[in-house]
């Protein structure tokens, strides 16, 4: 038998067999062609682009909202304090006939003025004292001072209970400002309250006053 012969039959012999078996034959839709998976898998990068810049927009929100009410919080627990210290200066008034005051510490301080953290603390340690009782900043009265106001640890700097203190800290994490300076001197510019100036600075730590941004009590 010839090569051509023998091929003949053999194909002759498949072409029986898969007309007796059509199970055997292989549909055209299980073919996969190296075009459709290309196409295929550039749609799955380009959704798995969309999703990761759908994460990244809805993280950047959500730390925003955070963040926005996190400094709401902030300033309603400044209103706040704000107005219990102011409570506790009339008290400590009608005992003494005068707010705390002292000519360098609260008098030469200008609201008005660039932000001086520094300058700021050492006011409000002075008031810390007068209203705490706490002449030495050991966090406790002094044996017979009378307590206007009793502040909680997280109202005082530094966090470390163990040393002593050196500011009233507002919410923000910096000390408050308070200032006798119109109380002092009633015909100058420094100052606002013929009182007393007591405020926060809502979170700023440097440059010019943004007074709008303040928590304040003119």
């Amino acid at each position: 038998m010839s090569n051509a012969e023998g091929m003949t039959r053999c194909t002759t012999q498949i072409d029986e067999a898969l007309s007796c078996y059509p199970s055997l034959l292989i549909d055209s839709s299980f073919v996969i062609r190296h075009s459709s998976f290309r196409s295929a898998a550039s749609f799955t990068i380009i959704e798995l682009l969309v999703v990761i810049s759908l994460i990244i927009i809805l993280a950047g929100l959500i730390l925003s909202t955070v963040s926005y009410v996190q400094n709401k919080g902030a300033r309603s627990r400044a209103e706040t304090e704000i107005a219990a210290i102011t409570a506790a200066l009339e008290n400590y008034k009608a005992d003494n006939g005068i707010y705390p005051t002292d000519s360098i510490k609260t008098e030469m301080l200008d609201p008005a003025a660039n932000i001086n953290l520094t300058n700021y603390a050492t006011a409000s340690l002075y008031l810390y004292e007068q209203l705490s009782g706490d002449l030495n900043g050991s966090r406790q009265p002094a044996a017979n001072a009378k307590t206007y106001f009793t502040f909680k640890s997280n109202q005082l700097s530094p966090s470390d209970l163990t040393q002593n203190v050196t500011a009233i800290r507002d919410p923000f994490g910096n000390s408050y400002g308070y200032s006798t300076a119109k109380a002092a001197h009633p015909a100058g510019t420094v100052g606002y309250n013929p009182t007393f100036d007591l405020w926060s600075t809502g979170g700023r730590t440097s440059g010019a006053p943004n007074q709008v941004q303040w928590i304040k009590n003119w």
